[in-house]
């Protein structure tokens, strides 16, 4: 049996990502979680691991990030019953959008959600597949904080510190769930 069909621990999960060399541009090192994601082990026990911090807490919605953080969101929100609010790029909700520009490690994007996604009280996780240098999580949070909810969290399967994504959360003071975590 292949070693990395058997998952009993987060360290096991760093076996399923992989990294991609000047993707998705000269000098990027991009950490690849598909082979996590396609392998029904390991993608239950990061669901599982993630979720267990909260299974004792209401939370009424998970936000997630475009694209992979739809992925990782819907399941915790599966998970905690809770629903889920999808935060996408420009043009792609049909509703009346709020939006919000910001900086990657390789260039700049911006974000949107429907204006009537959450109401002031609401209990959110914020959910994506990595923390690299915050941006993307940063304007997220900004967009979500514009309805007065009540942030629980953030949640990544992976963190790469060596971007100090971290860093520039500090201000929200909120707490940061990451499974695996890169130092370079």
């Amino acid at each position: 049996m292949d070693k990395l069909n058997i998952v009993s621990s987060i360290d096991d999960l760093r076996g399923f990502i992989r990294e991609i060399q000047d993707f998705p541009k000269k000098g990027v090192n991009f950490k690849d979680i598909t082979p996590l994601l396609a392998n029904p082990k390991a993608f239950a026990f990061a669901i599982d691991s993630l979720v267990n911090k909260y299974l004792n807490e209401r939370i009424d919605y998970v936000v997630c990030v475009e694209a992979r953080g739809f992925v990782v969101g819907s399941a915790l929100a599966y998970r905690l019953g809770a629903g889920v609010i999808m935060v996408r790029k420009p043009g792609k909700l049909p509703y009346y959008c709020s939006s919000l520009s910001y900086d990657l490690e390789y260039g700049s994007a911006t974000l949107e959600i429907h204006k009537d996604a959450l109401k002031k009280g609401d209990r959110v996780i914020i959910a994506d597949d990595v923390l690299a240098t915050g941006g993307t999580i940063f304007a997220a949070i900004n967009l979500v904080k514009e309805f007065d909810p009540e942030v629980v969290d953030v949640a990544f399967l992976a963190e790469l510190s060596f971007l100090k994504g971290r860093e520039k959360l500090k201000p929200y003071n909120i707490d940061i769930n990451c499974l695996i975590r890169f130092d370079c």
